[in-house]
C-alpha cells in the first residue's frame, strides 16, 4: 500500500542565508546572493559574479563542527542537513532513517589545492587531500556524523540531482521500505566548475535575468538544502507536523544533447506531466511553478515552451529564484524544493528579480514582485539537468 511522504522541516544555508529564515527573509526582502567572489580563488573574480555562501572554510567548519579538513561541499551539506534533522534526531527509535545526498563537486576544492602544489613539487602535495574527492565520499562523512546508518545514498545527476534524491526517498518511505528520510543535496563552488561554465559560454557576466528576452547566461552559487521526510506513523512517533507532502515526482531525459536541453522542451514537458500524473492532478490544480530557469538561452526558451504545451494559456504564477542564489547545481533541486514548501506554508510566491523584458518565444511573463496572503495549495518545482536529465517534483499541501 503507497503512503505519503510529508515534510516536516527544512535546513538550508546559501549565498542569501545560513538557515532556512535567513534564506527566506531575503527572498521577501529581495535581497540577492550574487556578487565578485571572497573566497574562491578565481582568475575570473572580477569578471563572473558568483553567489557565494559568506563564509569561509574555516567559518563553515566551525559553524558545521566538523573535521577542518573536509571538503566545503560537506560543511555545506552537514549544516543544512543538521538543521532538518537535529530538532527529531533523538525521536526516532526504532524507525527506519534514511539519508538521500546529491552533489556534483564532492571534495574537488581539495583536489584542484593539491594538484596545483603537486605541480610545483611532488613531494609537498598533501594525498591526504584527495581522500574525499568523489561524491560519495561527503555523503558519507556527513552521514556518519548525523549517525544515519539504515540507508545511505548519493546521486549525481547533473542539475537534478537533488531533486532526484526527494523523489527516491519519497518512493521509499511511499513503499514502506523507510520511515524519515533526510533527502537534498549540496555543492561548493570549485575553479574547475567556473571554468566549465566559461568554456561552454553560458555565464553572465553581470547578475542574471532568468526569462528575459536579453538573458545573457546564469551566475554558478554554492550552497545545500535538505528536507525532513516522514511517513504518517514516524510523524506521530516523533511529535511532527507536516508542511506540506511530496505528491508528484517524475525523472525523464530526452538525451537531445551532452548539455542542452531540446529546444522544444521535450523532456520538460513529460516530466512535467509525468509528475502531474503520479499525484493526480490537472495542470489547472498547480499555483505556482518554481521554474529551473538558470537565465540561459537554451533553457529558459526550452522549459518556457514546455509550459506553454502543459499550461496552454492558463499558466499559474512562475517565477525563477536563481536570481537570488545562483545554479546552485546538485544543491539546485533541493534549494528549491525548500522554497516550494515555505511557498505552501507562508502563501508567499518569490519574485523573478531582474526581470524587464518579454521572451519573443514565450507567451507569458514570470511573477516580478512578492506576492503574500496566496492560497498555495499545489506547487511545481523544476530542475533540468546536462544530458537531458529532467525532474519535476509536486509539492501539496497536506
Amino acid at each position: 500500500m503507497h503512503q505519503s511522504a510529508y515534510i516536516v522541516n527544512t535546513g538550508l544555508i546559501s549565498a542569501i542565508g545560513n538557515d532556512t529564515a535567513t534564506c527566506l527573509d531575503a527572498l521577501v526582502t529581495g535581497r540577492s546572493g550574487v556578487g565578485k567572489a571572497q573566497y574562491l580563488q578565481t582568475h575570473w573574480r572580477d569578471e563572473l559574479p558568483v553567489a557565494e555562501v559568506k563564509l569561509s572554510n574555516a567559518e563553515l567548519a566551525k559553524l558545521a563542527g566538523a573535521d577542518k579538513d573536509w571538503p566545503r561541499t560537506a560543511f555545506l551539506s552537514l549544516i543544512a542537513a543538521r538543521e532538518a534533522w537535529q530538532p527529531y534526531a533523538d525521536k526516532g527509535e526504532g524507525l527506519r532513517v534514511g539519508f538521500f545526498s546529491a552533489n556534483t563537486v564532492g571534495g574537488m576544492d581539495l583536489t584542484e589545492d593539491f594538484y596545483a602544489s603537486f605541480l610545483q613539487n611532488a613531494n609537498a602535495g598533501n594525498i591526504a587531500s584527495v581522500a574525499n574527492h568523489e561524491c560519495g565520499a561527503v555523503t558519507e562523512l556527513v552521514s556518519n556524523h548525523l549517525g544515519i546508518y539504515d540507508f545511505v545514498t548519493t546521486i549525481s545527476t547533473a542539475c537534478s540531482s537533488s531533486a532526484n534524491s526527494i523523489m527516491m526517498a519519497a518512493q521509499m518511505i511511499g513503499r514502506g521500505m523507510l520511515d524519515i528520510a533526510v533527502a537534498g543535496g549540496a555543492d561548493s563552488l570549485s575553479k574547475f566548475t567556473l571554468n566549465g561554465f566559461n568554456t561552454l559560454m553560458i555565464l553572465d557576466k553581470l547578475p542574471c535575468q532568468p526569462f528575459d528576452q536579453n538573458r545573457r547566461g546564469l551566475n554558478l552559487g554554492e550552497g545545500a538544502a535538505y528536507v525532513l521526510l516522514m511517513s504518517e506513523k514516524a510523524m506521530q512517533q516523533c511529535g511532527a507536523t507536516s508542511i506540506c507532502r511530496v505528491s508528484g515526482y517524475a525523472n525523464t531525459n530526452d538525451a537531445y544533447h551532452q548539455t542542452a536541453s531540446s529546444p522544444e522542451g521535450t523532456g520538460n514537458k513529460m516530466a512535467m506531466l509525468k509528475a502531474l500524473k503520479v499525484a493526480g492532478l490537472q495542470p489547472a490544480d498547480i499555483d505556482y511553478i518554481n521554474l529551473h530557469g538558470t537565465g540561459t538561452a537554451n533553457n529558459d526558451s526550452s522549459e518556457g515552451l514546455a509550459v506553454s504545451v502543459v499550461f496552454g494559456d492558463k499558466v499559474p504564477m512562475a517565477s525563477s529564484t536563481k536570481g537570488f542564489t545562483g545554479h546552485t547545481l546538485g544543491a539546485s533541486g533541493a534549494v528549491e524544493a525548500v522554497f516550494s514548501a515555505l511557498s505552501i506554508r507562508d502563501g508567499i510566491v518569490f519574485p523573478n528579480i531582474r526581470w524587464q523584458t518579454q521572451m519573443e518565444d514565450v507567451p507569458w511573463k514570470p511573477v516580478t514582485e512578492l506576492k503574500q496572503g496566496c492560497d498555495i495549495r499545489h506547487v511545481l518545482s523544476n530542475s533540468f539537468g546536462f544530458g537531458g536529465n529532467c525532474s519535476s517534483l509536486i509539492f501539496s499541501k497536506s
